[in-house]
């Protein structure tokens, strides 16, 4: 199955598929073959050392699901191949018209408005689809930097977060 991509001013988003999921789960440099780019030294992005593959099982019952899951985010620079600068997605599908986005970046890219345009383009894609009025998001009040892309993306502090200890942003339809 080929992935889904979406594209950026700076990024390729490329969904998840069951072979991308074991290639991360197999470790880097099988993620690395598998996306035709360089990985770095930190990957995984913080907070997603445990989740690496995650979704292999959910996409090989369920290839419908492919573009709610996980997106791998490569950089394009002077250098070739891209390289993979961080990670985030769905958790699902859109349910009851709203759907939940997550994401995170390799520290060594941290600051440089990768979250923000990644994101915008996951939002992007989320509202194309018409089943989704609504998207949420889920971080911890410690997170500023994670904070930040959501008050760039204009989505609306709405309180307590579904897990202890964090909170909840959503961002309607326009």
């Amino acid at each position: 199955m080929e992935p889904f991509r979406l594209r950026t001013a700076r990024l390729e988003l490329v969904a998840a598929t069951p072979a991308l999921e074991r290639a991360a789960r197999a470790g880097a440099s099988a993620l690395a073959e598998a996306l035709s780019c360089r990985v770095p030294d930190d990957w995984p992005p913080p907070l997603s050392e445990d989740t690496q593959g995650f979704w292999e099982e959910a996409l090989e019952a369920d290839p419908e699901l492919v573009g709610w899951a996980t997106w791998y985010w490569l950089l394009a620079g002077d250098a070739a191949p891209p390289e993979l600068v961080g990670y985030g997605g769905f958790t699902g599908r859109p349910a009851e018209g709203a759907c939940e986005v997550g994401y995170s970046v390799v520290e060594s890219h941290h600051r440089r408005g990768i979250a923000t345009e990644a994101v915008r383009a996951l939002v992007d894609w989320a509202f194309a689809h018409d089943e989704v009025a609504l998207v949420r998001a889920h971080t911890m009040p410690e997170l500023a930097p994670s904070i930040g892309v959501l008050d760039k993306l204009a989505f609306e502090l709405v309180g307590p977060g579904a897990e202890e200890g964090t909170i909840r942003y959503e961002l309607p339809r326009r």
